[in-house]
């Protein structure tokens, strides 16, 4: 019978867990591996154990922000309504995640200098999997909306765009009290409806004459 393993995914997880406490009452900066292993029980070791080192965990923080998004848009049903599909996958997965995750949010989408930058590339094979399930729901809205391949891929960034400011700011208290999902839906629904062949044209630039 094999050893068990003495820092396993219950261990990571626990610590990834507290990591987003800790962070979310004080900040990236307060982020303590001394106070995260008493806080789980556990030891510094198994924070270099599981993680490699303090810029590790970070990195796998934000690895969950993305890994929470992907999984969310994946878990949505799908309907017959492509633009309402693709609404929700705005205000239910996005929106919701920012609300219940807001240090993951920032840590991901605000604060890339707290991640070590010779190691962000690691996170882009999530980063792009996230995407590639909101790519799928724009793709939906198909030749009604004259989406050419180019013009789906510019689309989930521009929704995701769309996405990330709207969080920022209801995050900062700017969206008005009490209609914040309404604006969401209004917002998101406005681009959706613009997005076809002739509104991703690049318009020409201006005459100097």
């Amino acid at each position: 019978m094999g050893r068990p393993r003495l820092h396993d995914e219950q261990t990571a997880k626990a610590l990834l867990d507290a990591a987003e406490l800790m962070i979310a009452a004080n900040g990236p900066n307060a982020l303590s591996l001394r106070r995260l292993a008493e806080q789980t029980q556990t030891s510094t070791r198994a924070v270099y154990s599981l993680f490699g080192s303090k810029d590790g965990l970070v990195l796998a923080l934000a690895q969950r922000a993305f890994e929470m998004l992907g999984a969310g848009i994946h878990a949505l049903p799908t309907t017959a309504d492509p633009i309402a599909d693709l609404v929700d996958a705005g205000v239910v997965v996005f929106r919701r995640f920012a609300i219940e995750h807001p240090s993951l949010f920032r840590l991901a989408f605000q604060h890339r200098n707290t991640t070590p930058s010779q190691q962000w590339p690691n996170l882009r094979p999530t980063q792009q999997a996230a995407l590639a399930g909101l790519g799928e729901r724009i793709a939906r809205l198909g030749p009604a909306h004259e989406l050419t391949d180019r013009a789906a891929s510019e689309a989930t960034i521009e929704f995701h765009a769309l996405c990330e400011g709207l969080a920022a700011l209801e995050l900062r208290g700017v969206l008005p009290t009490g209609n914040e999902e309404q604006l969401w839906r209004h917002a998101l629904t406005a681009l959706v409806s613009g997005l076809n062949h002739g509104s991703l044209a690049r318009p020409e630039r201006p005459s100097n004459e």
